[in-house]
């Protein structure tokens, strides 16, 4: 039958080219005109197979969802990324989210706080509140979350090198609101290896800023365990350029070095494993993203349990939280990526997400405003309870492509692990600049693509019209810049020096004998130690880190 098929093929094809001389994703996997049960690896034992690669939802090789029952008990959580300006305006951006149907809070900061600096700092001068809330101190976080009840809403902070000050802010404010440290749920991105690798919102070298993630991994097992102490981010790997299978083996392969780090220092897998959450991209092509998620899942199964030895099925779990494709976002006819966010939150849920930020259709312009955000989240809730996707636990599994190219994806992946393995693990191949060498070329070549128009994107180089400029974007006032700056002075002419000094002398003293630094922060944050005083007395200690550029 296939002769009879390719013969037919031929003659098709000789009548009528096809669109490209060769279809393959953006990680290189060759599309065939359809799939077989061959190609899903289906042939032979078909049972066997089944539970080897795929098995049950909830359980290993968790290909098929983490959780039992998936979106059919409840939808993921349905988060929208937001932070400008001041305290004042993101809280009532919160406020108005959370009375659209937002589920879940998630922050961002501006780059001073991303880093360290306070925002009267000359370092911190034209961008303060521009890309995020700035926050300077407790009182500022106090501000953030006013009238948020925190023993329920689940709170996201996209932070890294400051994370440990963020994260007690948050321990500090929910015990002005009587709600205890055990009682607070949500998550700190806290990955600083992908900082060094493609964002670079870095404070210290990598050494000093692993020894903090460990301190905060001890410090929230026992304190704060409801708390995911992590987001190993796989996002912003592919937004610098990686394609699918890079976001997998880099994301995963700065999973490893977290484990092993925690374990060196003295934890027990399954007493930290079981918090780790996992952040990705999702990206345009549609049925290769859907992949993706599967293909991560297992790999990352198969490593807690063969690799690390963890026992408890919690620890093999690959929960992540999945944000759409700022990348792949059009200053161009804006409009049309409302479309391309409802193809990527559509691969998301199918992927098995845990829960989803939808970025708005304006935000390759400027901030998004609240008409764009209430469109955003509106995608998800579309998807989520008129499409019938979320009724169906993994309803693409069993597909010849799909099975087919969860395995090529992880074929590929492995390939990078194993690498990174060999020069000695991912601190070293960041240090031998592997990893950003890697990301550079696959980010050049899909540019070449666009530019050659292999790889069309509507309305940049085809389908292309005249626009008038855009109007009515969010921006930030200078005035911004001023008043945090005036609150900064007010705050430490009132507060009680002596209290702030000396917690920043035991901060100092932890840093230095190598004790966990965490309560020592926790109480740096309740005596309104601002952001810079903290981050300024680990770098007496740690040192600061600077780039080593990989041309």
């Amino acid at each position: 039958m296939y002769s009879k098929w390719e013969e037919m093929y031929k003659k098709s094809i000789s009548k009528v080219p096809e669109r490209k001389k060769e279809f393959q994703t953006t990680s290189g996997i060759k599309i065939k005109p359809f799939y077989t049960p061959e190609d899903a690896g289906e042939i032979e034992n078909v049972t066997e197979n089944y539970n080897k690669k795929l098995g049950y939802p909830g359980l290993y090789p968790l290909t098929r969802g983490v959780q039992t029952t998936m979106y059919r008990s409840r939808f993921w959580t349905m988060r929208q990324y937001a932070g400008f300006a001041t305290a004042e305006e993101s809280n009532k951006r919160y406020r108005f989210l959370l009375g659209q149907g937002t589920t879940g809070l998630s922050v961002a900061f501006d780059l001073p706080t991303q880093i360290g600096y306070d925002s009267d700092d000359p370092l911190a001068r034209g961008e303060v509140g521009k890309v995020g809330v700035a926050i300077d101190s407790l009182a500022d976080v106090e501000t953030l979350f006013n009238a948020i009840p925190l023993d329920k809403v689940s709170t996201s902070m996209t932070i890294n090198s400051t994370a440990s000050f963020l994260l007690s802010c948050y321990i500090a404010v929910g015990e002005k609101q009587g709600v205890p440290s055990s009682k607070l749920s949500g998550t700190i991105q806290n990955d600083i290896l992908k900082e060094y690798i493609a964002r670079g919102t870095y404070r210290f070298p990598p050494a000093e800023s692993m020894r903090i993630i460990t301190d905060i991994f001890a410090y929230c097992k026992d304190n704060v365990p409801l708390w995911n102490t992590i987001s190993i981010s796989g996002y912003h790997i592919r937004e610098a350029g990686s394609n699918a299978a890079q976001e997998i083996a880099f994301t995963l392969a700065d999973g490893i070095t977290y484990v092993q780090s925690a374990i060196d220092a003295g934890l027990d897998v399954d007493q930290f494993a079981g918090r780790l959450s996992f952040f990705f991209n999702c990206h345009n092509n549609f049925l290769e993203e859907i992949s993706k998620f599967r293909a991560a899942r297992r790999i990352w199964a198969d490593i807690m349990v063969n690799r690390f030895k963890a026992k408890d099925p919690r620890s093999t779990m690959l929960r992540f939280h999945t944000q759409t494709a700022g990348c792949t976002l059009t200053a161009q006819q804006p409009e049309n990526n409302i479309v391309r966010v409802a193809a990527q939150t559509l691969a998301a849920a199918l992927g098995g997400t845990q829960s989803l930020h939808t970025n708005s259709f304006d935000e390759a312009l400027a901030l998004p405003t609240e008409k764009s955000v209430q469109i955003a989240l509106r995608t998800q809730q579309i998807v989520a309870n008129e499409t019938g996707v979320a009724d169906s636990i993994d309803p693409l599994a069993g597909s010849y492509l799909i099975e087919s190219w969860t395995s090529q994806l992880e074929e590929k992946a492995r390939v990078y692990i194993e690498k990174i393995d060999e020069l000695g693990g991912m601190l070293r191949a960041i240090e031998l600049g592997f990893v950003q060498k890697e990301i550079q070329n696959s980010a050049y070549d899909y540019q070449i693509a666009i530019e050659k128009k292999e790889q069309i994107i509507v309305g940049v180089n085809e389908y292309k019209v005249q626009e008038e400029a855009p109007k009515d974007l969010l921006r930030i006032d200078a005035s911004v810049e001023k008043n945090q700056c005036e609150k900064l002075a007010k705050l430490r002419s009132e507060r009680s020096a002596d209290t702030a000094d000396s917690a920043v002398q035991n901060l100092i003293k932890a840093a230095k004998e190598g004790t966990n630094v965490m309560p020592h922060m926790v109480n740096a944050a309740r005596a309104y130690v601002t952001i810079g005083e903290a981050m300024g007395a680990l770098q007496t200690v740690f040192g600061e880190y600077t780039e080593n550029v990989v041309l």
